[in-house]
């Protein structure tokens, strides 16, 4: 058992690494001890900002002796190489969905991470809000019977922020399946018993100069019945956030006039170079990189669009700010707290596990069944054909 604070270093210093950093810095249970990136300016950032060292390889971040457990938010093709490293010195690990781009990759990462007797945690995945959560709760209560469908549908503008070139090439871990199924798919999988056992799906390539997928559409059947109609589009027309009050993603109030602007930011960048580098301007240590990290005095939850769970005696919908519930003969409304801390459940299954030794819910198993079922959406709208899973487990109880 280990003790607070849980020292973490930081495996790339990119966007997924300045959306957990106000959870990071307001979170006294964590203590960030070092870093490692490939570009100067973020590792001379984060010196500057934390005055702790960083590395110009990961291998030094995980040699490092004051190190409990990495945070690995590099590039997804990456993700199983840098697990296993960490594994490898020991680390703990919390790894950035998704897990890895082959289930061949997440067995390696499960293997590593048994070998070294470390924890593996995979996340954030907005399976970890909390109005996710409460809404797990609420269905294992048994109050409104089972669960007999789920219909899960997100719109945003997912495929026109700037992107490296592998972002936009689905082998490399690319596009709306890999980064964003991820979440809409563990969403599912939680509320609906977590054994997939069919998927057939389409996906859309629409935009020749993002050649990669930036929608899909799956049908998923559950063991015992239930099933599951998930939806995604990345094309930036719509927002599905309309039906969220508009709050977005990230429990933000969004302003109807920014309507168009990731494309909008596109028009003048002339190549994928350009592209690249916009982006890499816009992160942490970057000329254009806007800290973030204190606290919203209104922030709600968070969450990963429109979802509805519809059970025997009730239709149930999370939202920003709490559950709706549309039962036989009354429709209500559970509010929730609005969050002190965002991604705080993130913390608190990290901690679980290290500290306290108890078995995370989104485990290295847990997040393989998720990513099988991901590949499984390219496989069945490639083939035209059923995709039957063969590594789906149920989920862990929640400590």
């Amino acid at each position: 058992m280990k003790r607070l604070p849980l020292r973490l270093g930081i495996a790339g210093l990119g966007r997924a690494f300045t959306i957990m950093l106000p959870t990071f810095i307001h979170d006294d249970r964590i203590r960030l001890v070092g870093a490692t990136d490939p570009i100067k300016a973020s590792r001379a950032r984060f010196e500057s900002d934390f005055g702790e060292p960083t590395y110009e390889s990961i291998e030094g971040l995980c040699a490092a002796p004051g190190v409990d457990a990495i945070y690995i938010a590099t590039p997804h093709q990456f993700h199983a190489d840098h697990v296993c490293l960490a594994a490898a010195y020991g680390k703990h690990v919390l790894v950035e969905k998704p897990m890895a781009i082959t289930v061949h990759e997440c067995t390696r990462m499960i293997d590593a991470a048994n070998a070294a007797g470390v924890n593996l945690v995979v996340g954030p995945s907005h399976s970890f809000d909390a109005p996710i959560q409460r809404l797990r709760q609420l269905m294992a209560s048994g109050i409104f019977g089972r669960v007999r469908m789920i219909t899960a549908m997100d719109f945003t503008d997912f495929l026109y922020r700037p992107r490296r070139p592998e972002e936009l090439d689905t082998l490399a871990g690319g596009g709306v399946v890999h980064s964003q199924a991820a979440h809409q798919i563990d969403i599912v999988r939680l509320l609906g018993g977590g054994l997939v056992n069919s998927v057939r799906a389409h996906t859309g390539a629409w935009d020749q100069t993002r050649p990669t997928e930036g929608a899909y559409s799956a049908l998923l059947g559950f063991a015992g019945g239930a099933f599951c109609s998930a939806t995604y589009s990345g094309y930036g027309h719509y927002d599905s956030d309309l039906l969220m009050d508009n709050i977005g993603e990230s429990g933000q109030s969004k302003d109807p006039a920014d309507y168009g602007a990731a494309r909008k930011r596109l028009l003048n960048v002339e190549s994928v170079v350009k592209e690249a580098a916009l982006k890499a301007q816009r992160n942490y240590g970057g000329i254009h990189y806007t800290p973030s990290t204190e606290l919203q005095a209104d922030m709600a939850h968070q969450h990963f669009g429109h979802i509805v769970i519809s059970c025997d005696k009730a239709d149930l919908r999370p939202t920003p700010s709490g559950i709706e519930i549309f039962a036989d003969e009354k429709r209500s409304f559970e509010t929730l707290t609005p969050p002190l801390l965002p991604r705080k459940e993130v913390i608190d299954e990290l901690c679980a596990a290290v500290i306290d030794g108890h078995a995370p819910v989104h485990s290295g198993e847990w997040a393989r069944a998720t990513t099988e079922v991901c590949l499984g959406i390219l496989e069945s709208a490639s083939s035209q054909s059923d995709y039957k899973p063969r590594f789906q487990i149920t989920p862990a109880r929640q400590a």
